[in-house]
């Protein structure tokens, strides 16, 4: 028999909160971590995630769908694209990203890592 597993991101295992611009719901299911990311306008990855990440630029790999919203994201080599509702994407790492326009950005990414938007030893945290 196969297995079956059905949680809502409405009531999310974790929730992490960015900066006071952001936040993160993740559910946890057999093996995957499944993020709802809510990013309000004014949200930039090198200004609001990267004191926690430690790193220059995300390093994440971000697999997701974007349910509303405009999102930029420029990668390492300067190749830039907008994401915009509708859209499914693939983000390798090497990137920064940040909301477009005056609306909250909303997406669902699958293969968010467990560990993204949590401070790590190499972060520079301000108190």
């Amino acid at each position: 028999m196969g297995n079956l597993q059905v949680k809502s991101l409405d009531a999310a295992d974790e929730k992490r909160t960015i900066a006071d611009q952001g936040r993160i719901d993740f559910v946890h299911l057999d093996g995957v971590t499944i993020g709802r990311a809510t990013f309000a306008p004014g949200w930039r990855w090198s200004e609001h995630v990267k004191p926690l990440a430690g790193t220059e630029l995300c390093q994440a790999t971000h697999t997701g769908y974007v349910v509303s919203g405009r999102q930029a994201v420029r990668m390492a080599d300067g190749t830039e694209v907008e994401l915009g509702p509708g859209d499914a994407y693939v983000v390798g790492p090497g990137h920064d990203a940040w909301v477009v326009g005056d609306e909250p950005y909303v997406s669902v990414d699958f293969t968010t890592s467990a560990e993204y938007a949590k401070p790590s030893e190499h972060a520079s945290v301000a108190s």
